[in-house]
Formats: C-alpha cells, sequence, structure tokens
C-alpha cells in the first residue's frame, strides 16, 4: 500500500497550511465585502497579502516535497558501491535540522551503514567460503586421481547401496560404464559373493571391517583369485535429533592374490610330491629292517642283501635331501656362490670321468666331442660341475645298452654352448615342458631307472637363477633328446659387472 499524503508531509506545514487556507477564505470575504460596500484600498492589500502569504507556504512545501523526493529516489537507486562508502550521507541533499524527516533519514543512514558493515562482513564469510570450497574441490580431485591411479579395484556405495565410487581398475575388471550415474551395485557388479559381502557389511549397525578371499572372472574370460576388504563408511545426516541413527555405506578394496594361490598350489603340490618320494625309500628301509628284526634273514648273504638294500634306499633318501635343500637355498637366494674365470673344457671332461664308470657298465659310448679353443667362463666350479653331472647322468639313465651319449661344447659368438646330446627314448613335446618341473618323471619311463625327479630342476636352477644362462630342451620320441646349455663368455660377464 502507497503512504498517504499525511504520511509524507510534516505536521508542521500541514498545520501552516490548513492556517492559511482559513485565512484565505477571511480575507477573500472581506474583500468582497469591502469592494461592495466601499472598494476600499485596504482591501485590496489585505488580499493582496493573504495571496502573498499563501504563495510562501506553498513553495516551502513544494520545495520540502522536492526535497523528500529527491532523498527518496537516491536511497531507491543506491548501488553496492555507494552503500560502502564511508561518505555516502553526502550523496543527498541537505535536510533542514528539525523536523520529523530530519530524523527519520538520520535513522535510516544509520541502519544503511549497518547493513553495509554487514555486508562487508559477508563478502568475507563468502570468501573465506569460496577459499575453503575451491580447496575442498582440489582435495576431492585429488583423492579421485589416487583412487583411479591404483592398481586395485575400489568399489563404494553409499546407504541405499548405489554405487557411487568406482575406479578405473574396478570398471576394468567388471565391465563397469563410465559415466559416473549412480546405480544398484546387484546391477552393475556381476560378482554374487562380492555383492553380498558389500551388503553385510554396510547392514550391520556398528562400524566393521570384513576380509574374504573370491575368485572373479575378468572381461577377458580369466580366473583370478582376490582378496576383498569391505570396511564401513559412516554417512550420518547432520541432523541432531537424540534418536538419529547411523547411515553406513560400504567400500570395499579387492587385492589380486592369484600369484599367492599359485605358490600356495605349488607348495601343496610340493609337500606332496617330497611325501610321495620319501615315503618309497622309507617304506623299503622300514620293511627289510623288519625281516631282519623277525629273523627271516638267517644266512649271511640273505643279510649282507637285505643291508644292500637298506643302504641304497637311503643313499635315495640323501639324495633327495641334499637336493631339495640345494633347491631351496638356490630359490632362497642363499646359497654361497662362488664364481671365478674358469674353463668350461676342464668341468666337463671333469663331469665325464665321473660318469664314466655308470657308462661302461651299461656299455654306453660316451665322446666328448669339446671345442679345441679356451672357453672361458665366470661360474661356480661346484655348481656347474653339479649341472653338468645331472644332464649327463639322466642321459644314462634313459638311454638304453649300447646306446651313445656326446657330450660337446663349442662358441656361438659372445656365448659359450654345451650340449648333451642321447639316444634314448625320448620325450614328447608335454613332457618337454614339464620335464623341469620339480618330482616330474615321464609315466612310460619311470620303470627304467630310478630318481627323485629333482636332478634336471636342480640344473636349471644353476644355470638360469645362479649363472644368467639358460636351459632348453629339444627331443624326439624314441630318437633321443638334447639338452643345451648356454652361458656368457666370461668377457661379456665381467663388463658387466663393471
Amino acid at each position: 500500500m502507497k503512504p498517504s499524503f499525511v504520511s509524507r508531509v510534516p505536521w508542521e506545514i500541514l498545520g501552516i497550511t490548513i492556517t492559511t487556507l482559513f485565512m484565505l477564505a477571511c480575507a477573500v470575504s472581506w474583500a468582497v465585502e469591502s469592494f461592495a460596500q466601499w472598494g476600499s484600498l485596504l482591501g485590496i492589500l489585505s488580499c493582496v497579502a493573504s495571496i502573498g502569504s499563501i504563495s510562501i507556504v506553498w513553495w516551502k512545501q513544494r520545495t520540502a516535497m522536492s526535497r523528500l523526493h529527491r532523498q527518496t529516489d537516491i536511497l531507491a537507486h543506491l548501488s553496492d558501491e555507494q552503500i560502502e562508502t564511508d561518505d555516502f550521507e553526502n550523496l543527498f541533499p541537505e535536510l533542514p535540522t528539525s523536523g520529523e524527516w530530519s530524523s527519520t533519514f538520520q535513522r535510516i543512514f544509520n541502519r544503511i551503514a549497518e547493513l553495509s558493515e554487514m555486508m562487508s562482513d559477508a563478502e568475507q564469510v563468502r570468501a573465506r567460503s569460496e577459499v575453503r570450497a575451491h580447496l575442498s574441490s582440489m582435495r576431492v580431485n585429488q583423492m579421485r586421481e589416487i583412487v583411479d591411479s591404483l592398481t586395485e579395484p575400489v568399489l563404494m556405495v553409499n546407504q541405499f547401496e548405489e554405487l557411487v565410487i568406482s575406479n578405473d581398475s574396478a570398471k576394468k575388471l567388471f565391465g563397469l560404464p563410465t559415466d559416473d550415474e549412480s546405480q544398484h551395485m546387484k546391477d552393475v557388479i556381476p560378482c554374487e559373493p562380492l555383492v553380498q559381502l558389500i551388503h553385510e557389511t554396510r547392514r550391520r549397525k556398528t562400524s566393521s571391517q570384513r576380509v574374504a578371499e573370491i575368485e572373479l572372472v575378468d572381461s577377458e574370460e580369466e580366473k583370478h583369485w582376490f582378496q576383498v576388504t569391505c570396511c564401513t563408511v559412516d554417512q550420518k545426516s547432520n541432523s541432531s535429533r537424540a534418536d538419529d541413527h547411523h547411515m553406513f555405506g560400504a567400500v570395499a578394496i579387492l587385492r589380486d592374490i592369484s600369484g599367492y594361490k599359485a605358490i600356495q598350489k605349488r607348495n601343496a603340490e610340493f609337500v606332496s610330491s617330497v611325501s610321495h618320494e620319501m615315503k618309497t625309500p622309507l617304506a623299503g628301509i622300514k620293511a627289510y629292517v623288519e625281516l631282519l628284526a623277525d629273523g627271516e634273514a638267517e644266512d649271511e648273504e640273505t643279510q649282507e642283501e637285505f643291508l644292500s638294500i637298506i643302504n641304497g634306499q637311503a643313499d635315495r633318501l640323501q639324495r633327495l635331501i641334499d637336493n631339495l635343500l640345494n633347491l631351496a637355498r638356490i630359490e632362497a637366494g642363499v646359497v654361497n656362490v662362488n664364481k671365478k674365470p674358469r674353463s668350461l673344457n676342464e668341468l666337463l671332461e671333469e663331469a665325464a670321468n665321473l660318469v664314466l664308470p655308470t657308462a661302461e657298465q651299461k656299455q654306453i659310448t660316451l665322446i666328448q666331442d669339446l671345442s679345441p679353443m679356451y672357453l672361458g667362463v665366470l661360474v661356480d666350479r661346484d655348481m656347474i660341475l653339479q649341472g653338468a653331472i645331472n644332464l649327463l647322468s639322466n642321459a644314462l639313465k634313459y638311454t638304453p645298452d649300447g646306446g651313445r651319449v656326446t657330450l660337446r661344447s663349442r662358441l656361438n659368438d659372445r656365448e659359450v654352448i654345451f650340449e648333451v646330446e642321447d639316444t634314448g627314448v625320448g620325450l614328447s613335446d608335454e613332457d618337454c615342458e614339464m620335464v623341469f618341473e620339480k618330482f616330474y618323471r615321464v609315466k612310460k619311463d619311470q620303470n627304467m631307472a630310478s630318481g627323485t625327479g629333482l636332478g634336471l630342476p636342480l640344473a636349471k636352477h644353476i644355470v638360469e637363477d645362479v649363472h644368467g644362462g639358460s636351459l632348453t630342451v629339444t627331443s624326439t620320441v624314441g630318437k633321443g633328446s638334447t639338452f643345451r646349455i648356454t652361458l656368457p663368455t666370461v668377457q661379456v660377464t665381467e663388463s658387466a659387472v663393471q
């Protein structure tokens, strides 16, 4: 509602106006009476005086209203910059120091000054809030980049089990959409055990953490084992009600333990194989000891036979334990290696001489086709000698009587190569891939010779892990096999060390 005229005009001006109008009415009445009766000059002067008084009052009223309009117009169009100035009162025309309008406008000016100060404080608060919001946004972006850069998949759901965060690894693993639109985890995570784990963790009434191992199939149909660590995320509202309860989301971090699982499986197979290999000689020893204890061997010849069998089984058990210890030391990196420049041909000749009695016993021709050149290698003498003996012994075991085993060496560019070639039973393609596995023995040839299945794995560890060479095999079933060892020359090894 617009203010009335009375409310916009000071009371003193209104009183003067009413008095003046009353005097004007009297003067006009007297003037008419005077003109009618006497035409007196005094009546005319009185009329003029009255009109002058009315004009003065009207002019003062108009001036006051004009100033009032100007004050109001300036107030209506004040800008923020003008309000914030310290002397914004000077923008207004002067008003009389007395009267209601002066005090009213002074109160208005004081209130504007207070609002200006409040605006200044609010602006400072707003500026600080913008800085905090910018820093918070930077931290959020940094955390997002950190989470996305993690190789472990990370998933987070809110209290409604909607997926709100998933890093690049999780999106790749589960084939999740790249947009940030929230969806229920059951609709986007194709793994029921993981969904159930997150659900059970989230619905708990207190902060908690659960760990589980889950097998997953990735987008490329490859199986992986993951250790999932699932924690609750407190999403309590800002309500201060006493009965307000916590609402939890959940975050799941997946760590790929496929390699660890494979090691566990290999260790279990290793223990099983060791137990099986040890079981055979121990059973033989126990059986013959029982026979001796029961007096089954009455004559001295039978007793010697039994003791010879027991001794042979004990030797086999000792070789098994020695090979296991050597493999364990090499794999653990704690084996004592003493590398020195040596002549490869001298080491090979020594190995050939050590197995020569076995070759002669089976009437196998052992050929030494060694290079006339000096083949210098930086090796541990005992370990390379052990590897060569293992290869030669393996060739002699699986070569029929009257066969041939050839030991040769040669220089190839900056490498030295020595080979053990036999005319034995040979290996299939599958056997060639598995022959260096611990305790692996070709089933069709197990009756030809006893063994632990550790000789070739030990030779491979010696050549590759200790000396940085390579051990490979090529074979044809029924024709024989060739085991090839490649080692760097001593010059190459010394330059690499330098």
